[in-house]
């Protein structure tokens, strides 16, 4: 059957001569043809020229993602496996006797918008966030099968941004059997991973290059750690010297891993403190009580999804970054972050600056964090650029 055919606004296809894979709906002059979603549709410029092959996604303002820049390629199985194969080779170095977990398809940058799969040591959990993603699911996932040999895959697609493509949430196991738990090595260190109902895939895998640099930042340092989660700053921390690390989490569930995650590592539990607790109020709480503490990681969850939230989030990320400077020793350290996808990395360094000037901290920005390099920004698509960080120290 040949594909339907999608035509442009004039002017409209700018951002695919710069291989940019989103097609918004306002950008759409004419659909000829009726695409169901997930179909493949061809993309033509307003004078006719064809410019690639897409996903149709009939629910979302992101109407189509590119599949491929080339209009003559074939979207079918073969073109996953290859698609698939490739981004998992490219992970290969990053995968080894001290390592055995990373992001092994991270969507729109390794060239399969809507679809990240992540490995645990021998079980591989997916995700598909986009029309056309799940239209392919089966391919893709049998293309992670053939690529990885691993003995398991389990589905945590239960977003909330699949309703923006009308698809309905679904988790499950989808071949062998899945362990509920999976430990696995980062750097040295073991983590116990809840496959079926941690947070994302179960485990932060882009902040492990940021978890080892606070690890060697915390040598004899009291260590504050906000949205714990289970610990992966806490370890990092523990494993690094530090005196002690105070972690804050409201989920009492992430808490109780984050202790068997202590005990996997064999560190003295007594230099670990937690505490089940709203952050925002708790670090209230601790200025009251005149804490301090040498190094200070705040990693909260996403604030702001979408450029709309930005202001409210701006307010958010303003507020707990003032606090945390608050309890910095002078020559003290600040690792802050954002994964909120809209809140760009300048706006936020302009958050933390206004922190610190109502905090009246003399601070510098001394490192730029990002993510790991599992997860690839491609040049094209910088929406892919989502996690940024500072560490700030306060000086005297």
């Amino acid at each position: 059957m040949p594909l339907a055919r999608v035509t442009l606004q004039p002017g409209r296809e700018k951002s695919l001569a710069q291989r940019h894979p989103w097609v918004f709906s306002g950008s759409i002059a004419t659909v000829d043809g009726a695409p169901a979603a997930g179909d493949t549709v061809l993309l033509h410029a307003s004078d006719g020229t064809p410019l690639a092959s897409a996903a149709w996604s009939p629910e979302s303002k992101i109407r189509a993602r590119v599949w491929s820049f080339d209009p003559h390629e074939d979207i079918d199985a073969a073109f996953f496996t290859g698609r698939v194969g490739s981004a998992v080779r490219v992970r290969d170095e990053l995968l080894d006797s001290t390592h055995n977990a990373c992001r092994l398809i991270h969507g729109e940058s390794d060239g399969l918008p809507g679809f990240a799969a992540d490995r645990y040591q021998d079980v591989v959990v997916v995700q598909i966030f986009a029309a056309g993603a799940e239209r392919w699911r089966g391919a893709l996932i049998d293309a992670l099968a053939e690529a990885t040999g691993c003995s398991a895959i389990y589905e945590r697609s239960n977003v909330d941004v699949r309703t923006l493509e009308g698809l309905a949430p679904r988790e499950g196991p989808v071949r062998g059997t899945t362990p509920p738990r999976v430990k696995i090595a980062e750097d040295g260190l073991n983590f116990i991973v809840d496959i079926a109902h941690g947070q994302k895939t179960g485990f932060y895998l882009d902040q492990r290059n940021n978890r080892k640099r606070v690890r060697a930042l915390a040598s004899n340092r009291d260590v504050l750690n906000c949205f714990c989660y289970t610990g992966g700053f806490t370890i990092a921390a523990l494993a690094g010297g530090a005196r002690s690390v105070l972690s804050i989490d409201s989920s009492a569930e992430a808490l109780s891993l984050a202790t068997e995650n202590v005990a996997a590592n064999a560190f003295d539990p007594a230099r670990a403190e937690w505490r089940d607790a709203d952050v925002f109020s708790e670090l209230r709480k601790l200025r009251d009580a005149a804490r301090a503490f040498d190094l200070i990681v705040l990693d909260p969850p996403k604030f702001a999804p979408t450029a709309q939230h930005a202001e409210k989030a701006a307010r958010a990320y303003k507020d707990v970054n003032l606090l945390a400077l608050k309890l910095l020793r002078p020559g003290g350290l600040l690792a802050t972050f954002s994964c909120s996808g809209g809140i760009s990395a300048e706006l936020f360094q302009k958050i933390v600056a206004g922190a610190a000037l109502d905090a009246q901290a003399n601070a510098v920005v001394v490192e730029r964090f990002a993510a790991s390099p599992d997860h690839p920004v491609a040049l094209n698509f910088p929406q892919g650029d989502y996690l940024k960080g500072l560490l700030v120290r306060k000086n005297a």
